[in-house]
């Protein structure tokens, strides 16, 4: 494995997480410099069985949350497995862990427990809805915090149409990019003062804070923002329009951008009809807006239209597929799609890192580990001898490839 490099190189952290959230954030550390190694139990994390699609055997899903990570499998139902984890905790810069309430103090592993062993450590729990609340002890899925936290609401074509979830897991990702951020932020603290501290996040409170515009709306009017499709709530033009072979997104939402836009698609009367003067009007005449728009742009291609729109400085552009945007040039230079080497499926393709460094870069060297693979190395580098080890995998405490 090519030694870390970037802004937290010389972080130890300990994953005991599994499917997303919990990964998303040890994925972002370990891009970022972090020796993160995974503990997975000898089943490996759940996300290995979500397949198809399969790379060589491997999920796609769980290569896709768990690269530039060591990987190590314990039994923690055998004490010689929780000593082994209990070591790994003492010297450990952050634990990341997204259990069930109490499951991490029945092991003796709990935050008080831990803290007072080791003062330093950062204690990042991610959890469906908190640790505190009324809802403390439930579990946490995607779906239920998309709803409960007003997405669901205000995602989808209209008013009356049935709730549309976010087709990406949302409130997993963004659970665990918070995380990452509150994991950072700590250790930064932590280098000042030399106490760790707990961090705290949910499913849930990661959905809320994606409701920022909606939420002010509601809060000045006591009404509820309704969906809207790919329009904007408070600016018009912005969404999406149907092309003659496809669909182009327009960003014409400010009096300027307007006028930019009423030019490209040779249509000036508009400026000068009173439902569309302002974006006040504008926003109170939507659906014949789009209706008069939707007409103008369906008699050309999408490609002549950004061509146009870019030429006039419109913010604009086309709405890609996934495939398409793995291969958009800008995707490419931005180093958003990477090429790393798996144990066992060879060469495979993994996203990049969404922050540049100009002095600390982070860089994605290594795909996700097989089960075990770095079991034995962890383990030697805690100073057990090859015979112990040994022993414990006869005797299946620990997991090795």
């Amino acid at each position: 494995m090519t030694a870390p490099s970037g802004p937290l190189k010389g972080m130890k952290v300990i994953e005991l997480a599994h499917i997303m959230a919990g990964p998303v954030c040890g994925l972002m550390l370990a891009d970022m410099g972090a020796d993160v190694i995974k503990v997975e139990k000898p089943t490996g994390d759940d996300s290995r069985r979500f397949v198809p699609p399969e790379i060589a055997g491997e999920s796609a899903a769980y290569m896709m949350m768990n690269r530039n990570k060591r990987g190590i499998a314990l039994n923690l139902k055998d004490p010689a497995a929780v000593e082994v984890l209990h070591k790994l905790l003492l010297d450990a810069d952050v634990v990341i862990e997204n259990y069930r309430l109490g499951t991490m103090e029945r092991l003796g592993l709990g935050y008080d427990e831990l803290s007072k062993l080791n003062p330093r450590l950062i204690y990042c729990e991610i959890s469906g809805f908190g640790r505190t609340g009324p809802y403390a002890e439930r579990g946490g899925f995607d779906l239920i915090a998309q709803g409960m936290s007003g997405l669901m609401a205000i995602t989808g074509e209209g008013p009356g149409r049935p709730p549309v979830k976010v087709a990406a897991p949302i409130s997993d990702i963004n659970a665990g990019i918070l995380a990452a951020m509150g994991v950072s932020a700590a250790y930064a603290n932590m280098l000042k003062t030399g106490r760790g501290q707990k961090v705290d996040t949910s499913l849930f409170e990661a959905a809320i804070v994606q409701t920022y515009w909606q939420s002010a709306i509601a809060f000045a009017t006591a009404e509820n923002p309704k969906p809207m499709g790919s329009a904007h709530p408070l600016n018009a033009p912005y969404q999406s329009f149907k092309t003659r072979d496809g669909w182009v997104n327009v960003g014409a939402a400010n009096q300027t951008n307007w006028l930019r836009f009423l030019d490209v698609i040779s249509a000036p009367e508009l400026d000068a009809d009173p439902r569309f003067s302002s974006n006040l009007q504008r926003m109170k005449n939507l659906p014949a807006l789009v209706q008069i728009l939707d007409d103008i742009l369906e008699q050309d291609t999408t490609a002549n239209w950004l061509s146009r729109m870019e030429a006039a400085k419109l913010p604009a552009g086309p709405v890609l597929d996934i495939l398409e945007m793995h291969q958009d040039p800008q995707a490419q230079a931005r180093e958003m799609i990477v090429d790393v080497e798996h144990m066992t499926a060879g060469q495979v393709k993994t996203l990049g890192h969404p922050v540049k460094y100009s002095e600390t870069p982070a860089r994605i060297t290594q795909a996700a580990p097989v089960l075990g693979q770095h079991t034995k190395q962890v383990l030697i580098e805690m100073g057990y001898k090859t015979a112990e080890i040994e022993t414990m995998i006869c005797a299946e405490a620990v997991i090795a490839a």
